[in-house]
């Protein structure tokens, strides 16, 4: 069967507009202008020269790993890492450029069948004390074995520029929770690409939070090693004034009966505040009976802020049992606030309360407690910089 399946999708797959064609070959990418599709919305003046040739030999940073018992990890050099095993093809410049850089990979295995009793922790602290700092190049291979469970959390705060290269395996029967937190300083840079395997009857969920940096960008792919399996991506985002946050993801359905749910949110405040969110689904020929839904909501908190927001649907098989996106933007809820003030509710009580009432749904899907009240935290302080401050 799973020889059968890897046939078909060898035959049906073609190159698809909503994601460029990957190669190892760094000639193959261009230097990009901002006039392709891929990076028509990004900054590429404020990126440090990561999508040309600024050097990526920087170390400014420390890491800190807290490992449960049973799970494995190790830094190793990347041409023993097992590099490419979730099927990672660098599909622009900064990708290309960070997998030759990176000759030091982190490695965390769940082995088969066992189950984390707490989550894997990895904190990256940022020690850069200018632009002109060396930027970083990383490579993170995360595996879960068959029938494993766990939670592995990525932390990155302090100042640094740095590109990374996130590689995530799991196996048939494995269940794994991957959360991702940007909490940089301001003048922080990080261009992240996370590209995910999922095996059969197998279930991952992605948690992407980003509040801190001057420029994040992070594209996640994923793709289905066999039947039944379910990704779900959740994102949660905050912009302040002169951020700009761009989250663009691409969910490839590669086999049949699989299931796919991406949920993201965000909000803006203060002046040339600035996010793009991508959602790309791919239904392809072989993946008959599939699920998919992709949603994302912006609300907008103050004047002088822009959200893009571009789902799109590609879909090559009328077999299908259903797929949709919606996507909103738009300022505070009038009758929300009429309704809290003619209760007696002061004007900044309000806004706090409908920002935290729109975010809290997605934060308590993280299922990781100690993280969704620092999050709750987080969200209060951003509040606190503009919206709480003006009311």
């Amino acid at each position: 069967m799973t020889e059968n399946l890897s046939s078909a999708l060898e035959l049906d797959k073609v190159e698809s507009h909503l994601h460029p064609e990957g190669s190892f070959d760094l000639a193959d990418h261009a230097v990009p202008t901002g006039r392709e599709e891929i990076w028509r919305f990004t900054p590429l003046k404020r990126l440090r020269g990561l999508h040309a040739d600024a050097p990526l030999g920087g170390s400014f940073f420390s890491a800190d790993l807290t490992v449960p018992e049973g799970v494995e990890a190790a830094v190793v050099d990347s041409a023993d890492a097992g590099r490419g095993v979730s099927g990672l093809v660098p599909w622009d410049r900064i990708a290309a450029r960070t997998w030759d850089a990176a000759a030091r990979t982190l490695t965390v295995r769940i082995p088969k069948e066992l189950v984390a009793d707490q989550p894997v922790y990895v904190d990256v602290k940022g020690t850069a004390t200018s632009a002109d700092d060396e930027a970083t190049a990383s490579h993170v291979v995360i595996t879960a074995e068959p029938f494993s469970q766990a939670t592995v959390v990525l932390r990155f705060t302090g100042s640094m520029t740095l590109a990374d290269n996130v590689e995530i395996v799991v196996g048939d029967g494995a269940q794994l929770t991957v959360v991702s937190i940007d909490d940089w300083a301001d003048d922080a840079v990080h261009v992240g690409h996370r590209h995910v395997r999922v095996g059969r009857d197998a279930s991952f969920k992605h948690v992407d939070v980003t509040f801190g940096g001057s420029v994040v960008r992070h594209d996640t792919t994923a793709e289905y090693a066999g039947a039944g399996g379910s990704v779900d991506m959740l994102g949660l985002y905050f912009a302040d004034a002169g951020q700009h946050i761009e989250h663009r993801l691409f969910v490839d359905h590669t086999a049949p009966n699989t299931k796919s749910n991406v949920v993201y949110k965000g909000a803006l405040q203060g002046e040339g505040a600035r996010t793009v969110w991508i959602g790309n689904v791919l239904i392809r020929k072989v993946a008959e009976g599939i699920e998919t839904y992709e949603e994302n909501r912006n609300l907008v908190l103050t004047d002088g802020c822009q959200a893009d927001s571009v789902p799109n649907l590609e879909i090559e098989t009328g077999e299908i049992a259903g797929a949709g996106h919606a996507s909103a933007t738009g300022r505070f809820d009038d009758n929300q606030l009429f309704y809290l003030r003619s209760r007696g509710v002061s004007e900044k009580e309000a806004r706090r309360l409908v920002v935290h009432g729109f975010f809290n749904d997605l934060i308590r899907h993280i299922n990781v407690p100690e993280l969704e009240e620092s999050l709750f935290a987080t969200v209060e302080a951003e509040l606190a910089k503009n919206v709480l401050a003006e009311a």
